[in-house]
């Protein structure tokens, strides 16, 4: 495997964030997105609203590999010990392990935050990532039955969780 680095997001990568995911948003079940994001509303998607989050940028031999973050779970002062866990990586760092080093090292971050809870929401056609999260040992929690429908068929979503 390359070397792996994960530097913070800042704006700079704004772009780049943007594009890795609106190819998943045009080309996938991976995100419920049913139109490309704009600029803006990919800052609001990406950039942590508490010190408490954080958005890294995944970097593999020092190029641009995708990005990892873990946002509140739901927006109730309640729910701050619990976050979302995200990782998206440009198509062609697919498949090669990245996301077995960047789920725990987020893990780890907010372990140092007190966050409690790590969930994972995954359409279950996303097979690679279901796979993912099982092997870092996440349960399954939930699974809601035809709750999008995208590409001319209904998807299910899973929900997986994992007490940090």
């Amino acid at each position: 495997m390359n070397k792996l680095t994960f530097i913070d997001y800042t704006e700079s990568y704004l772009e780049q964030v943007r594009n890795t995911y609106n190819y998943y948003v045009e080309h996938t079940t991976v995100s419920f997105d049913m139109e490309p994001v704009s600029a803006e509303q990919m800052h609001q998607l990406i950039q942590p609203m508490d010190e408490l989050y954080r958005s890294l940028i995944i970097l593999s031999d020092g190029h641009y590999a995708g990005y990892v973050l873990y946002t509140q779970h739901k927006k109730k002062a309640a729910y701050k010990v619990t976050a979302e866990v995200t990782v998206y990586l440009e198509p062609a760092f697919g498949r090669q392990g990245i996301g077995s080093y960047a789920v725990p090292f987020v893990e780890q971050l907010a372990r140092e935050n007190h966050i409690h809870s790590f969930i994972a929401t995954i359409c279950s056609e996303n097979e690679g990532s279901l796979r993912l999260f099982e092997k870092l040992g996440y349960e399954q929690c939930a699974c809601y039955k035809e709750v999008a429908y995208k590409f001319d068929r209904w998807l299910d979503l899973k929900s997986y969780q994992k007490i940090l």
